[in-house]
């Protein structure tokens, strides 16, 4: 694919954004498109924000449980951008109407303190330059069509990591936390909807440990001569399954020592 068609396709993906309608799959028009293609649309796409005026406050990486991969059928995990429009804190409603099809994850957010870079970054590289952890929802989205709507046929991963890695909100809440004040794989959550019990998990089904996808960030990036820089929020993965949000639905995620996060979605009508 040439840079020219990256840029149609951002273009695509943007408007799709900003209507809150999906457009119809990118891999059923361009059934040859690679892997480095999607990054290149998602690229694309994010510099169309950036010239907007938004900012880049972070990654997330999805796609980190070994189900997950071979569902999709690749062997490693995918990542997207945050940016600062994405923000939200517990406590605060999300308008319902701005996205597509929301669900819920629950993961956890590394607070880089120090810059990593690749080649080489380890999983103790991550914990040393780690400022402190927070409990985090991610709302997944869908600009680009789940299902095809003349055939049926679900996205790819080509799909997924064109469309930001299916990035559209992160919520933040809880308590500030120290690395060493955790035991990262043994974090435990579980996730309500409107009090209902839908998931939980354990941290370690992101990979045996949430800080090995930072890691792997930081070592993908590397060829790029790009880094994940101090201050940057990095979202490791989640250890639930995505949770449909509707309109008027209340989530509330215990993360037990590390506190809690809660949202609510606005009704159709507010």
């Amino acid at each position: 694919m040439e840079a020219g068609i990256y840029r149609e396709l951002a273009l695509e993906l943007e408007r799709a954004d900003a209507e809150a309608r999906p457009i119809p799959q990118i891999s059923a028009r361009y059934p040859d498109m690679t892997i480095e293609d999607a990054y290149g649309i998602q690229s694309a796409w994010m510099e169309l924000k950036y010239e907007q005026g938004r900012t880049k406050v972070g990654r997330k990486i999805g796609l980190t449980s070994r189900a997950m991969q071979r569902a999709s059928g690749i062997s490693e995990p995918d990542f997207g951008v945050i940016l600062d429009d994405m923000i939200y804190w517990s406590g605060q409603t999300i308008p319902t109407s701005k996205f597509i099809v929301p669900r819920i994850e629950v993961e956890i957010a590394f607070i880089l303190e120090r810059p990593l870079r690749g080649p080489g970054c380890t999983l103790l590289d991550v914990l040393d330059a780690t400022k402190y952890i927070l409990p985090a929802l991610e709302l997944i989205d869908a600009r680009v069509e789940i299902e095809d709507r003349d055939t049926g046929k679900r996205r790819n991963v080509r799909d997924t990591i064109s469309d930001n890695a299916a990035n559209g909100a992160v919520i933040l809440g809880g308590a500030p936390c120290r690395v060493s004040d955790a035991d990262l794989p043994r974090i435990a959550a579980s996730l309500r909807r409107n009090a209902v019990i839908e998931d939980s998990g354990v941290a370690a089904a992101v990979l045996d440990h949430p800080a090995t996808g930072v890691a792997w960030l930081a070592n993908k990036l590397a060829p790029f001569d790009a880094e994940l820089s101090p201050g940057e929020i990095i979202l490791s993965g989640s250890f639930t399954a995505p949770v449909a949000a509707r309109p008027g639905d209340v989530f509330y995620a215990d993360y037990g020592q590390l506190g809690v996060v809660a949202i609510d979605f606005s009704r159709d009508d507010q």
